[in-house]
């Protein structure tokens, strides 16, 4: 054929249609036969039924839309109509739904009913017809539904009573052949046209009473004998004809995907993953592009003979004007995840030595390097990276996500952390050892190259850097050892084995400091006191014995000498490297009701103090370590802004993938304040009254403000992070005022249940404030105004903290788009005035003074226990 003339196939995508889905209901085809005398005396309600008239009874038709077994519309019914010779509507449907937005698995149920007495309806039969046909395209047209007979349509995916019959009779047949006839699948020809339809006619033993019909007209009749003859009843329906095919797709996403700094080959594009009815339909199939993965030629030729022109000493000396200032300031102020088109990188790449005065300019410098060009990157990272200032702590984390391959500039990244004091390495001392991962993987990557490159794979340092801090300082060191060891305890044996090369290292590290010999044999008394722990929780933990039993078990283990927990030379504690104990208390020690009983453990410190701690096993505590640890962070972030709001950021380690150790903070539920004193007020004013002050409620004001601030500033954070599953059983007020949440096991966005409210307040936290209308209230959201703008300004600095996280085997963070999650919460896009704004409409919607009253219920069972 020639492919000039070679027709081409045009369709359209359903994302793009954005009208409403509309269809007609025509008219019922068929013979409904009466009921027999017989059944008439059986039942003599029958002879009520609109089937037993004379007449044509009052027919009428009832329709839903429904999808994966759930209702998308209320039924839409047809009006009225006195019909005369035939059960004829001819009344158009609109569902208040668009097309673009319908699943794949949508289909209607069509129910005919009659009359069966006074105020009731009887089915005459159901049909359940599916909008999508087998290749995916939206059904358009004239179609013919098989009624079941006196049964409602079923909208179950399985469905009882589909449209279509699996054996196809003749009528059927014919029918299908002249829908493509119509469409124009079918070659036309006058003659033979006449002939086929003749046939048909004859075939239906059906003459027609004008003298020379349409073909069109010819067809209806055909169809028309063929359903007299039928048994069966038929319900006739028109769909929209679109002028072209109408495939199933889905909107694309808006959000960009996350963007690899310098990496060793092209940056192929993402596509989505394919369900698995997609990849095992015959009906479809994918092309693959063999050069998918390589970089367009004419972009890299044009990118090649730009830059060319600006290779020259006078890019050094080159400055922008007040436009393309003011267009880079923007390219700067991009999120770590945000993609450079092609002429950001130019722009960037052309002002490149004007940048490198710009601390917040190396991140996206480095993105616009094209790494597979042996002269920039000699350039970038041989003469510029030199040459550039100093940059702040989110940026160096960035570069050490797994997106940056190159040594060298890990190397600048693990320079710039060195200037970090211990305190504030702390905070970042869980990523860092997840950075590591990513180190191994450049090592390897080395090690299978086969071309020479521009690009270095040698080792930045970063696992040299953290033993180095870590052996001079015990309490970072002490925290570095148990992150290793969580590690090594790992099932992926490759990454557990390089964890242990490193543990290796720090310990013949250790050597070499000052009493470096006891601090090993510190940490080999921590190993032991945790196995001893996890030995014996898992044992009360499987056993059969009632509570009661297993606290006097628990007890008399810590009291048996052998075990040596009662009593033990002073040792650091490994939750809290700070503080030393001596040993276990054994009779204030006790277990817990939750599922997996765990243990409270009262130490004795060396200074003669208490250290309650909760132990736990066959839990993973990592997430809640994550969140802790990203709580801690904010409260300092809040702190250096002068603003206090008295988060209760407990100790949490994960010693093992499945144990850990929490500090236990003397506290209540709010389930169990309000089941003992009514009220968190009442509570409140029993351990801390003060009969005198005014606007407290008889409350010590210090108190007052105490639980005002924790309220806000865990409102915040709790909304940040996307802390999902929250009841009345994990909001906890210590007798100081000091309110706090527990049991993280659910994060960014994920919740078991339906409609949770983004911003976590509850009736109970508002009326321990003196009511929605009360002062302290006020305050309350002015704190959260507050905390939110000073959070906003870090958001890229949690932000590359999570995504550090992101093969560390994390239920919530794994296989997920953490960046879209907490992007969406810190709302960028937003002015500060804005910003406010929103959060404050977030807030009016939880309050349950404000709420609409629609939503009361919801809320009500969402913070149920």
């Amino acid at each position: 054929m020639d492919k000039d003339n070679r027709d081409d196939f045009t369709f359209a995508k359903l994302s793009d249609i954005k009208l409403p889905v509309t269809f007609r209901i025509s008219q019922l085809e068929g013979v409904r036969k009466p009921n027999t005398f017989t059944e008439l005396l059986d039942n003599p309600d029958l002879r009520f039924h609109g089937v037993q008239s004379t007449t044509l009874s009052d027919l009428y038709v009832t329709c839903q839309l429904i999808a994966d077994n759930k209702p998308l519309t209320i039924p839409f019914r047809t009006s009225f109509k006195a019909f005369r010779n035939s059960y004829t509507w001819n009344e158009w449907i609109v569902f208040p739904i668009r097309y673009c937005d319908l699943p794949l698995s949508a289909q209607v149920t069509f129910t005919v009913w009659d009359i069966a007495g006074p105020r009731a309806a009887v089915p005459v039969g159901g049909s359940t017809f599916r909008l999508f046909g087998k290749k995916w395209t939206l059904r358009r047209g004239k179609h013919r539904l098989l009624l079941w007979p006196r049964v409602e349509a079923d909208g179950s995916l399985e469905t009882t009573t589909p449209s279509k019959l699996v054996t196809q009779d003749e009528m059927g047949r014919l029918e299908k052949l002249v829908k493509k006839y119509e469409r124009g699948d079918l070659p036309k020809s006058d003659w033979l046209d006449k002939m086929a339809f003749r046939k048909m006619e004859e075939i239906h033993s059906v003459r027609s009473a004008r003298p020379r019909p349409s073909l069109r007209r010819r067809a209806d009749t055909a169809e028309q004998a063929a359903t007299e003859k039928s048994e069966n009843l038929f319900l006739y329906i028109d769909l929209p004809r679109f002028d072209f095919p109408v495939i199933f797709s889905e909107p694309e996403a808006s959000a960009t995907a996350p963007t690899a700094l310098p990496s060793a080959g092209p940056q192929v594009p993402t596509t989505p993953l394919l369900s698995a009815s997609l990849t095992s339909d015959t009906n479809l199939w994918s092309v693959v592009d063999p050069d998918i993965a390589h970089e367009n030629p004419v972009e890299d030729k044009h990118r090649r003979l730009v830059r060319s022109h600006r290779s020259s000493p006078y890019d050094r000396e080159l400055k922008p004007n007040a436009k393309i200032r003011d267009e880079l300031g923007v390219i700067l102020s991009y999120s770590p995840s945000q993609l450079l088109t092609s002429e950001e990188k130019d722009v960037i790449w052309k002002f490149r030595f004007y940048l490198v005065r710009d601390k917040k300019g190396l991140t996206k410098f480095l993105k616009s390097v094209a790494w597979r060009d042996s002269s920039e990157v000699k350039q970038a990272v041989e003469e510029l990276l030199p040459m550039w200032t100093e940059i702040d702590t989110d940026d160096a984390l960035e570069l050490l996500g797994p997106g940056t391959v190159d040594s060298r500039v890990r190397a600048f990244a693990v320079k710039q952390l060195s200037r970090a004091d211990d305190e504030e390495l702390l905070l970042y001392l869980l990523q860092l050892v997840q950075a590591l991962k990513f180190e191994s993987t450049a090592t390897e990557q080395r090690s299978s190259r086969s071309t020479p490159t521009a690009i270095s794979y040698e080792d930045s340092g970063l696992s040299d850097f953290l033993i180095a801090r870590g052996a001079v300082n015990p309490i970072l060191g002490n925290r570095l050892y148990w992150y290793l060891m969580v590690e090594v305890a790992l099932e992926d044996r490759i990454m557990a084995k390089m964890y242990g090369r490193v543990v290796f290292k720090y310990m013949n590290k250790i050597l070499e400091v000052e009493g470096g010999s006891e601090r090993r044999e510190t940490m080999r008394r921590q190993g032991l006191m945790i196995d001893t722990l996890a030995k014996r929780a898992k044992e009360l933990r499987t056993s059969k014995d009632p509570r009661p039993k297993k606290i006097e078990k628990l007890r008399a283990l810590i009291s048996d000498p052998k075990n040596s927990l009662s009593s033990m030379e002073p040792l650091p504690l490994p939750l809290n490297a700070r503080v030393e104990v001596t040993g276990i208390i054994a009779d204030k020690s006790s277990v817990f009701k939750s599922n997996m009983y765990p243990l409270l453990l009262y130490f004795q410190r060396a200074d003669g103090g208490e250290y309650p701690v909760i132990f736990k096993d066959g839990d993973d505590m990592r997430q809640d370590q994550l969140v802790i640890q990203l709580l801690t962070l904010m409260d300092q972030l809040l702190r250096k802004e002068n603003l206090d709001l008295k988060l209760t950021a407990y100790d949490v380690l994960a010693t093992g993938p499945m144990q850990g150790m929490v500090q236990f903070i003397p506290s209540k539920t709010i389930a169990a304040i309000v089941s003992e004193h009514g009220s968190l007020l009442n509570y409140l004013r029993a351990h801390h009254p003060d009969e005198g002050s005014i606007g407290t409620s008889g409350v010590e004001p210090s108190v007052i403000d105490t639980f005002v601030r924790s309220c806000a500033g865990y409102c915040v954070v709790t909304y940040l992070l996307g802390v999902g599953d929250r009841h009345l059983d994990n909001l906890l007020v210590a007798p100081d005022g000091h309110f706090f949440h527990v049991d993280f096991g659910y994060i960014l966005g994920r919740d078991p249940k339906p409609f949770p409210p983004q911003v976590k307040v509850c009736k109970e936290m508002v009326d321990g404030m003196g009511g929605a209308q009360s002062p302290h209230y006020a305050r309350f959201k002015n704190f959260c105004f507050t905390a939110f703008t000073i959070l906003r300004k870090s958001t890229n600095l949690i932000l590359n903290l999570v995504t550090l996280m992101v093969d560390a085997n994390i239920p919530d963070i794994k296989h997920r788009d953490v960046h879209e999650q907490l992007q969406e919460k810190f709302r960028l896009d937003l002015t500060e005035e804005e910003a406010i704004k929103h959060f404050e409409v977030l807030l009016n919607e939880t309050s349950y003074i404000t709420v609409v009253l629609d939503r009361f219920h919801d809320l009500a069972q969402y913070w149920r226990s």
